[in-house]
């Protein structure tokens, strides 16, 4: 299966772990909670996984690579005890603490998260000495006399052992103690994990071009060559910061991550296209609505990948502007929740400042333990500080000589006036949309290029999201003539299979 397959197999194994019944107790006993083994490729977002499924279930997570331990490590230290059996004296060997153990009731104790996943990866490179309490963990989920804290559901992940040389293939005995998932590498799955994350254009349409360089484990005599899922997103986010640096990005840099010299090669030249793409073309200007006949004419006669890339460039603008639409709506829809609930306190008398840094502290206080948590993902954390911006303007503005009896009259006209201006930049996003469908009409007609754009528009999170907020004219006209065009050449087909 790939890895979107794989995460849900997880997810659901994880949220079936921790479900209780009306007594509060486990609906599936614990000694029968299978571990999950994630079995695949390097670099293919096993441990990404990990993350996004605890930040969707609001669980914690800790994360081990078990090749960095010992048996002494991942058991503890021997230490001698006095026993007292029958009313004789014995002195007894007993063991610390596991560290990976300590490290979840650390992690508790700092989050005061309660749930979560430990995740063991390269679970099965452990050394041999550490080998058969593996097989009493993943059984008992102890490590010596020490058990994983009960809501904490045990997570692993290893690579076969043809990519790596100190992998121990687990027997019967241990495979019949876990729950195996296959994993392979799928540029399809990887795409929409991309797009949501705001992997670097070029990259995704390079790959959207030649997706049989999206992964690559070669073996010759000058050594090892690959690129993986891991590679090209590490690779999109040091683009990212190099052109915000205006550092080159050049074949040099693009191989310390793609680490096949043939296929570094492809993508930088590549690279090198796609910005003179962004260049010649001038989106701006067509997503503008300026004068582009001549834009439209090289459009329509350049190469398939040419084409391709300006469509990439395209919805990579118009993306952009929804992102932006999407992330300060749920400023606004959380800023909005937090002043209702503030109504009917004022109305009883609090001064609106005070409950706004009170507000302030509350929130900045959640937001602390969530990331001491690790469980908050980029945008939730942007979202959260965003608004105790938001609310920190509103408080010094009320500071300014607004009247308490008028402070929260105040804040309803000052959100007011913010939720206007955000319907106005949404105007301007779907005229800036409207362009685009007319230019790639203008150019293409309803070809593959239409097609892709207005399929990547509805597949992709952040633009569904705006369109199901806000509507778009433009993308349903053009989304309703895509599917009856659609229809047609079914129509046409099925009537080519009856004349034959």
């Amino acid at each position: 299966m790939n890895i979107a397959q794989a995460k849900q197999q997880v997810k659901d194994a994880v949220e079936a772990y921790l479900a209780l019944d009306e007594r509060g107790r486990p609906l599936l006993d614990i000694a029968r909670q299978r571990p999950v083994f994630l079995v695949g490729a390097p670099g293919i977002g096993k441990t990404a996984i990990m993350a996004q499924i605890a930040q969707e279930l609001g669980i914690g997570l800790v994360s081990y690579s078990m090749t960095h331990h010992t048996r002494q490590s991942a058991l503890g230290l021997p230490l001698i005890v006095h026993e007292n059996y029958e009313g004789l004296e014995y002195e007894a060997s007993e063991y610390t603490m596991s560290e990976i153990i300590a490290s979840v009731y650390a992690y508790i104790k700092k989050s005061g998260v309660r749930q979560g996943i430990l995740f063991l990866d390269e679970i099965n490179c452990v050394s041999e000495t550490l080998y058969p309490s593996m097989l009493q963990f993943l059984q008992f989920k102890t490590f010596g006399r020490h058990a994983v804290p009960e809501g904490w559901i045990i997570v692993t992940a290893g690579n076969p052992p043809e990519y790596n040389k100190s992998v121990h293939e687990f027997d019967i005995v241990t495979l019949d103690r876990v729950k195996k998932v296959s994993v392979e590498p799928d540029f399809d799955a990887w795409k929409a994990y991309a797009v949501s994350k705001g992997t670097h254009p070029a990259i995704l349409t390079f790959l959207e071009i030649k997706k049989h360089r999206f992964y690559s484990i070669e073996a010759s005599l000058e050594g090892k060559s690959f690129v993986t899922a891991r590679g090209w997103d590490d690779l999109s986010d040091i683009i990212g910061v190099f052109e915000r640096l205006g550092k080159p990005v050049d074949f040099d840099l693009i191989v310390q991550y793609v680490q096949s010299e043939a296929i570094a090669r492809e993508f930088a030249a590549y690279y090198d296209l796609f910005n003179k793409y962004r260049d010649d073309y001038r989106v701006d200007e067509i997503l503008g609505g300026g004068e582009i006949d001549g834009i439209i004419d090289r459009a329509a006669e350049a190469e398939f990948d040419e084409r391709l890339s300006l469509v990439g460039l395209l919805l990579d603008a118009v993306c952009g502007d929804m992102q932006a639409i999407v992330e300060d709506t749920e400023v606004l829809v959380a800023l909005r929740d937090d002043l209702r609930d503030m109504k009917a306190v004022v109305e009883e008398g609090e001064g609106v400042r005070d409950l706004l840094v009170d507000l302030g502290r509350r929130r900045t206080s959640q937001l602390e333990l969530s990331v001491a948590a690790g469980n908050l993902s980029k945008d939730r954390r942007a979202t959260a500080e965003r608004e105790l911006d938001e609310i920190a303007e509103l408080a010094r503005v009320v500071c300014d000589g607004v009247p308490a009896s008028q402070g929260y009259d105040f804040l309803s006209q000052a959100f007011s006036g913010k939720a206007a201006a955000l319907q106005a930049r949404v105007g301007h996003v779907e005229g800036r949309l409207a362009c685009a469908f007319a230019f790639v009409e203008a150019a293409f007609g309803d070809r593959q290029e239409m097609v892709v754009f207005t399929t990547e528009l509805t597949s992709r999170t952040v633009s569904a999201r705006y369109i199901a907020q806000y509507g778009s004219e433009s993308y349903f006209a053009h989304n309703a003539d895509m599917i009856l065009s659609e229809r047609q050449r079914d129509l046409r087909r099925r009537v080519e299979d009856l004349n034959i």
